[in-house]
């Protein structure tokens, strides 16, 4: 749609404005099946539940701008075309993709003649604003700040970080949530009885839904594609029914024998952080390729990662705890299937470092010592000496200061008296550990010398 076609929501057939417009039954089936109303939208109830604050913008047809921030096929377009059709406005879509300010003042010149001659407000629907630069997303603030238009901004980046500020203070920001596999699969089953869809033509058995839903990832959009190509290829077979086998043919991707409920989830998870621990990079990636095809949720997956990178890895190379906690952040900032990469990374990391398990066993066997009782006083010269009277106490009275020393290091002692002398950290000869071990011996022979 360019910046001055309205006419696909702008009139039903039957004249009546705002009412839910024909399909083109040549469109796609991810377009045919866009909600006509905001009952028909799947998922986001935080925002469309019956007090959430998007229901009762649309129910009360107030003035509003809105950015709407979330992954792809969350509904972010189904949402603003609802939008314009329940609060009967002229619809008019940009993409920052091929957009530029002359066609943002053109919207914004043919909203104000709609404005003033027939008294009808305009949406402006701008995919992708993110992309905009800051002299493209200045050009809208006046006809926002004036209500000439009500813009409804769509964007899969963070909007603080990706929308000027300005434009930000003047609008709602609402963030949509990924769709669950319960919600994808109640577009799936609308799409196929609906007679904007496939009308009964075609039944999908169990496995080739469970198949589109790990397709799909939360992605409504993505699912729909994949169910118009695989029922396509049923029909040109000559069956009205997709199976789990025409649809990998029609959608070039085999499914993932995994049951994330199941133990295969434990099953493969294990096999990836053993993977790691055998240092089989290759392996490693196999399974991390499993889990993501699988739909796994990537914060699990980076999780692993982060304990398997203090367990697994240790002292033999400290820079693993970084790259997987980076990993980890990641996935949390740019979401799937691009995540993907950062987990990749830190696999390929973490399989390819020198290992120890020094720091498991350190840990492992403090913690035995301290539950089987071997804790003892805490030495006098140790003990906070801050508050009044503490010195007369002896708190801190022999303490010394190991930065008034050149070395920095002095004979003190440090653990209780019954654990004097007891070793917990032993490094190994692996990577950065194999200059620990040497340094380790030196600054215990000095800690613990007597007199």
């Amino acid at each position: 749609m360019t910046a001055g076609d309205t006419t696909l929501f702008d009139t039903a057939p039957d004249g009546d404005p705002g009412a839910a417009p024909a399909f083109d039954p040549s469109a796609p089936l991810a377009v045919r099946m866009r909600p006509r109303s905001l009952d028909e939208v799947v998922g986001q109830q935080h925002l469309l539940g019956p007090r959430a604050p998007l229901r009762r913008l649309v129910e009360a047809d107030e003035p509003m701008s809105l950015v709407l921030y979330g992954p792809p096929g969350t509904g972010k377009t189904s949402l603003a075309h609802v939008i314009s059709l329940a609060t009967e406005r002229s619809f008019v879509q940009l993409s920052a993709l091929d957009a530029g300010v002359k066609e943002v003042r053109a919207v914004i010149a043919q909203a104000k003649r709609e404005l003033t001659h027939a008294g009808r407000r305009t949406v402006l629907f701008i995919d992708e604003v993110h992309r905009f630069s800051k002299t493209q997303q200045d050009s809208l603030l006046s006809a926002v700040e004036d209500r000439i238009v009500s813009l409804i901004a769509a964007t899969t980046e963070n909007p603080f970080f990706s929308v000027v500020s300005p434009l930000l203070s003047r609008s709602l920001v609402l963030a949509l949530q990924p769709l669950a596999d319960d919600d994808v699969r109640a577009v799936l089953r609308r799409a196929l009885a609906s007679d904007r869809g496939l009308d009964g033509a075609v039944t999908l058995t169990a496995d080739a839904e469970e198949h589109l839903l790990r397709v799909a990832g939360g992605d409504a959009r993505k699912a729909l594609t994949a169910l118009e190509s695989g029922a396509g290829a049923a029909r040109a077979a000559g069956g009205d029914v997709l199976d789990l086998a025409t649809l990998e043919t029609a959608v070039a991707q085999a499914a993932v024998r995994y049951d994330r409920q199941g133990d295969q989830h434990y099953d493969v998870a294990s096999a990836l952080i053993k993977s790691i621990r055998g240092s089989d990079v290759d392996a490693a990636l196999h399974y991390l390729a499993r889990m993501v095809e699988a739909g796994e949720d990537p914060r699990f997956v980076a999780r692993r990662l982060v304990i398997a990178a203090s367990e697994d890895v240790g002292m033999a190379d400290p820079t693993a705890l970084l790259t997987a906690v980076a990993a980890a952040d990641a996935v949390a900032f740019i979401g799937m299937p691009e995540g993907h990469f950062a987990l990749a990374q830190a696999v390929v990391h973490l399989a390819t470092a020198p290992k120890s398990n020094a720091l498991t066993v350190a840990i492992g066997e403090s913690v035995a010592d301290v539950r089987a009782g071997l804790a003892g006083p805490v030495p006098a010269g140790l003990r906070d000496a801050h508050y009044a009277g503490a010195r007369k106490l002896g708190h801190g009275a022999t303490y010394r200061y190991p930065h008034d020393h050149p070395d920095g290091v002095l004979p003190q002692q440090y653990p209780p008296d019954a654990l004097v002398g007891r070793d917990y950290y032993r490094p190994t000869a692996r990577g950065v550990e194999a200059g620990l071990g040497a340094r380790l011996g030196k600054l215990r022979a000095i800690v613990r010398r007597r007199g």
